[in-house]
C-alpha cells in the first residue's frame, strides 16, 4: 500500500548509478518530498554540512565509501537521522548486519516503490521533520514546532527582568526550560538555584527560601543562608509553586514587592536581586476560585506564561529523545551504545505517555539494562512499556476530563489549520464558547499552524 509522504520533508539520495538516481529522484519528488542527490558517500557528508535532511536513501555497494562506512559515518555525526538501505546484492546476512548497525530498512534492487514509499513514511513518522532552528544554548533536545516556538519566546524573555510561569503535566520538563530561560537571560553568569515547593514540609519551607538565625528556632543551631540569598545575581527556580502554604504565599507576595527578604529570627531587610521563574502542573486559576492559591500572587508570577506540552503532543520528538537516553545510560553504565529497532522506535512513538519524558527515561533505562544485544526489540519495548504503565499513578476522573477536553480542542483546531470559526463548527459549538475552551486550556493556536 503506498502512502502518501509530508510534503515539508527532505531527502538525501545516494547512489553511484546515475540513471537509477535521477530516476528515484522523480519517483520520490513526486510524493513531495525535497530531494537532493549525489553520487558518492564523501559528497554526502559533504552536502550534510550545510543542509539538514530527514533521511538518507544510499546504495550499499559503492566506490570510495560504501553505504554501511556511510551510514556508520552518519551515526557519528546525526544519530538521529535515519538511513534507508539498497542494495542489488541483496542477502538474509547483508540485511541482519545492516539491522545491527542500526540501519531503518534494507530494501534489495529493482527497488519496490511502494515499499520504497512506505519505508519513508514510517522513518518520517517515527524521527519525525528537522528544523534548522534548534537553540543551540539549550538543554532541551527537540525538533517539535510547539517546543521551537516555546524556545523562541524564551530567547525572546532573556534580557528582561520580567517573572515566568511555567505550566505544564509532571514530567514534562520544566525545570529544563527554566534553566533555559536562565542561560539567555542577563544574569546566567549568576547561579541557578531550584526548589519543589511542594517536597519541603511547610514549616521548613520559609526557612529554606529566605534563611534563618541561629537559636530562631529549635534545631537552628547556626545561621542558615536560605535560596533567596543563595540566588543572588541568578535565577530562583520555583517549582510546584502552586502546593506553597497560603501563608507562606503572603510573604512571598512582600518579597517580589518589596525586593527584600527577612529571614527567620532576623530584625533587618536584606535586598535581593534575583530573577524569579515558576512552575506548575496544576490549574492555578482554579486554585484561586477554591481559595488555595493567592490571585495577587498568581499575577505577580505569571507576567509571562510557557504553557508546555505532553509527550504525546511532540511525538516528532520521541525518537530523539529516546536516542539521547540510551547513549546517556549506556556510556554511564560503561556499556556499548545500543540501537532500537525500527519496530522497537515505532512503538515508542505510538505510546501515549501519561507519565511524559520522566517516564520515557524510565523505560529506556531499563530497556537498555535489559537488553543482552546491540539491538534493542520491540518485544523487550512493549513488555517495559506494559509495566511501567501500570505503576503511573492514574488521573482523577476532573483531571481526565479535562485532559480529554483540551485533546479535543487542539486536534480540532490542528484539523481546522487553526481557524477558530472553522474549529467551532467541526465541533458544533458557537465562536465565543469554543474561543473560551482555548482560553480555559491556554491553547497557543499559533503553534498548531
Amino acid at each position: 500500500m503506498s502512502v502518501t509522504l509530508p510534503s515539508s520533508a527532505k531527502v538525501l539520495l545516494v547512489d553511484d548509478d546515475a540513471s537509477l538516481l535521477q530516476l528515484l529522484a522523480i519517483r520520490i519528488q513526486s510524493k513531495g518530498y525535497e530531494v537532493t542527490t549525489c553520487d558518492s558517500g564523501m559528497n554526502a557528508l559533504q552536502i550534510l554540512k550545510n543542509q539538514v535532511f530527514d533521511a538518507v536513501i544510499t546504495d550499499l555497494r559503492m566506490d570510495e565509501m560504501d553505504g554501511m562506512t556511510l551510514h556508520r559515518q552518519l551515526q557519528s555525526r546525526y544519530p538521529a537521522l535515519p538511513v534507508i538501505m539498497m542494495t542489488a546484492h541483496g542477502s538474509i546476512p547483508d540485511a541482519v548486519e545492516a539491522t545491527k548497525q542500526g540501519i531503518f530498512a534494507f530494501i534489495t534492487k529493482p527497488v519496490d516503490k511502494d515499499e520504497l514509499f512506505d519505508s519513508l513514511a514510517k522513518a518520517i513518522e517515527i524521527h519525525g521533520v528537522n528544523n534548522d532552528d534548534i537553540t543551540p544554548q539549550s538543554n532541551i533536545v527537540t525538533r517539535s514546532g510547539a517546543m521551537l516556538h516555546l524556545l523562541e519566546q524564551v530567547k525572546l524573555l532573556g534580557p528582561t527582568q520580567v517573572n515566568v510561569l511555567i505550566s505544564g503535566a509532571s514530567g514534562t520538563g520544566k525545570e529544563l526550560l527554566a534553566q533555559a530561560i536562565h542561560q539567555h537571560s542577563h544574569v546566567s553568569e549568576g547561579p541557578f538555584v531550584a526548589i519543589n515547593c511542594g517536597a519541603v514540609p511547610g514549616e521548613l519551607l520559609e526557612s529554606e527560601l529566605f534563611g534563618h538565625k541561629k537559636g530562631s528556632f529549635t534545631g537552628a543551631v547556626k545561621d542558615h543562608q536560605g535560596l533567596f540569598q543563595q540566588a543572588q545575581g541568578g535565577t530562583l527556580f520555583l517549582d510546584e509553586i502552586g502546593d506553597m502554604p497560603l501563608n507562606l504565599q503572603v510573604k512571598l507576595l512582600r518579597v517580589l514587592q518589596e525586593k527584600t527578604i527577612r529571614p527567620v529570627g532576623f530584625q533587618e531587610e536584606i535586598p535581593i536581586d534575583v530573577r524569579i521563574v515558576s512552575a506548575t502542573h496544576k490549574n492555578l486559576p482554579e486554585a484561586i476560585s477554591n481559595q488555595e492559591f493567592r490571585e495577587d500572587l498568581y499575577y505577580r508570577l505569571n507576567v509571562v506564561n510557557l504553557k508546555l506540552p505532553p509527550l504525546r503532543e511532540r511525538r516528532e520528538d520521541i525518537s530523539l529523545l529516546a536516542n539521547f537516553f540510551s547513549a546517556s545510560i549506556a556510556k554511564r553504565m560503561n556499556q556499548s551504545e545500543k540501537r532500537f529497532a525500527s519496530d522497537a522506535m515505532h512503538a515508542l512513538v505510538r505510546f501515549d505517555w501519561p507519565g511524559n519524558i520522566r517516564q520515557l527515561q524510565n523505560v529506556v533505562e531499563q530497556v537498555v539494562a535489559l537488553t543482552p544485544s546491540e539491538v534493542i526489540s520491540e518485544h523487550l519495548v512493549l513488555s517495559a512499556l506494559n509495566s511501567n504503565e501500570n505503576n503511573v499513578e492514574p488521573l482523577s476522573l476532573n483531571d481526565a476530563k479535562k485532559e480529554f477536553e483540551r485533546d479535543y480542542v487542539i486536534n480540532t483546531l490542528k484539523m481546522a489549520g487553526g481557524n477558530v470559526a472553522e474549529g467551532a463548527k467541526l465541533a458544533k459549538r458557537n465562536r465565543s464558547d469554543f474561543y473560551k475552551l482555548i482560553k480555559k486550556h491556554e491553547i497557543d493556536v499559533d503553534s498548531l499552524i
